[in-house]
């Protein structure tokens, strides 16, 4: 039996190939229940693979996985009431009305959420009697999350859930998301964008090349935290490089026309020193822009080194 002390999901030494392809190979994960756990990884790299195998969709060729306390490659029908899936592209009858498709998930569980309750988690409300067909791109992936939310899950599997959504409905998706956790839901999401992982993750974790390089908080992944800042600023036509302090000047790894950009490992300091030094000469630093590493420059270097 599952007990909240254990992890939602443990995973050990997990390998997977196809043919003389190892496509998986020595993966380890551990996602706590209640968080939302993002799985980042370029195609490729052994993501789907992975997830596959924690559904119960794929068998493994070694390695220890438990999902819920039970082998994903032995789970029975009480198991899968637990775990609710939205897939990356789902299709469902678009001749029925959104009701009505419902109430055909809703019998593949044996203690399915209300239907209206459900509905209005998802913000579908209104539309129990809208055919599925008319449904626009954003509220057609509501309803995915409201079906795969219908038996009540405790984990639920998002697979890339915000694909193709313009700006606006993309932060509606996120508030969804975000609620799901306030419902004690466990959530396992993979996605392609790093803003996406940022804003909703506990934790992350990179796969590449079939092996995870990196795990952490999205702050702290891949040694974030101890990473240099940009300070970035555009000199007066009056000011030259050459003239601040030396400190700053050694700092200085760019300079294009008249915009200097310096990597600070201590930026409040460097940051309180280049403004002494513009005020004392009565100088307006333009465009003035301090920036931290940001998670897509963390991800594109893990995964490069990966590459190359």
């Amino acid at each position: 039996m599952f007990t909240t002390s254990e992890p939602a999901i443990s995973v050990t030494g997990l390998r997977k190939s196809y043919g003389r392809h190892e496509a998986v190979r020595g993966v380890d994960l551990e996602v706590r229940p209640g968080e939302i756990f993002a799985f980042l990884g370029p195609n490729g790299a052994g993501k789907t693979t992975t997830v596959e195998i924690l559904e119960g969709f794929r068998a493994r060729d070694a390695g220890e996985v438990t999902v819920l306390g039970v082998d994903p490659a032995h789970g029975d029908r009480r198991w899968r009431d637990r775990l609710g899936v939205v897939l990356q592209d789902s299709q469902p009858a678009a001749d029925l009305r959104v009701g009505e498709c419902m109430r055909l998930y809703a019998g593949y569980y044996s203690a399915p959420r209300g239907i209206e309750e459900t509905l209005s988690l998802v913000g579908l409300e209104a539309h129990g009697r809208s055919g599925v067909g008319t449904l626009s791109g954003g509220q057609r992936r509501r309803l995915d999350v409201a079906l795969a939310l219908i038996g009540d899950p405790d984990l639920i599997f998002l697979d890339e859930p915000t694909t193709g959504f313009d700006p606006s409905a993309r932060r509606a998706a996120w508030d969804l998301i975000s609620g799901l956790r306030l419902l004690g839901k466990t959530i396992f999401l993979t996605t392609h964008y790093m803003e996406e992982a940022e804003a909703l993750a506990d934790r992350i974790a990179v796969i590449a090349g079939g092996a995870i390089v990196a795990e952490g908080a999205p702050g702290s992944l891949g040694g974030r935290d101890r990473m240099a800042t940009t300070i970035r600023f555009s000199l007066p036509d009056d000011g030259a490089v050459s003239d601040l302090p030396r400190q700053l000047y050694e700092l200085v790894v760019d300079v294009a026309e008249r915009t200097v950009t310096l990597k600070s490992a201590a930026p409040l300091a460097d940051l309180g020193e280049l403004v002494d030094w513009a005020r004392e000469r009565r100088l307006e630093l333009q465009d003035l822009e301090v920036r931290r590493p940001a998670l897509e420059d963390v991800y594109l270097s893990l995964t490069e080194e990966v590459s190359r």
